[in-house]
């Protein structure tokens, strides 16, 4: 049903001619690792994130996906890492993104398995090389070099 839900939301984002808003956190365990999940669609690794639903606020979103599609708690957003908004920065809509750092904690498990194949903790000299999914490329990297960015 909360997936029918997200849908309707993306339909009449696009009839509205709106941007529709989301979040994506870089979620960073007790010992320092970046947790990232694979893709089910594209197979591609990327952050955690999602839409953020009617009458939630930013967040209340964060949290939610970030248990839905890593299993992990969130325990503190640690700061706001910036907010993306370039018309193709998703090539499925128009959204506006707000990127946190937030630290986790918890047993990494998989709850959406209709959108998430996979979630794995990383390193940051180990990282997934090559093209991630959405602009998490661009946002992983504003976020290691410690940058604040308004795109």
């Amino acid at each position: 049903m909360q997936r029918l839900w997200q849908y309707v939301q993306t339909v009449l984002g696009v009839i509205f001619r709106h941007p529709v808003t989301g979040t994506v956190a870089v979620p960073i365990l007790p010992d320092g690792r970046i947790v990232m999940i694979r893709r089910q669609d594209t197979g591609e690794w990327g952050l955690p994130g999602g839409i953020v639903n009617w009458g939630e606020d930013i967040s209340t979103a964060i949290r939610r996906e970030l248990k839905e599609e890593t299993g992990l708690n969130l325990v503190k957003i640690s700061r706001l890492v910036g907010v993306y908004s370039a018309p193709d920065r998703d090539p499925r809509i128009h959204s506006i993104c707000v990127l946190v750092e937030a630290e986790v904690e918890g047993e990494m498990k998989v709850s959406d398995t209709l959108e998430i194949a996979e979630v794995k903790a990383f390193s940051r000299d180990n990282l997934p090389q090559g093209k991630l999914s959405h602009d998490h490329n661009r946002q992983l990297e504003d976020y290691l070099k410690g940058d604040t960015v308004l795109a």
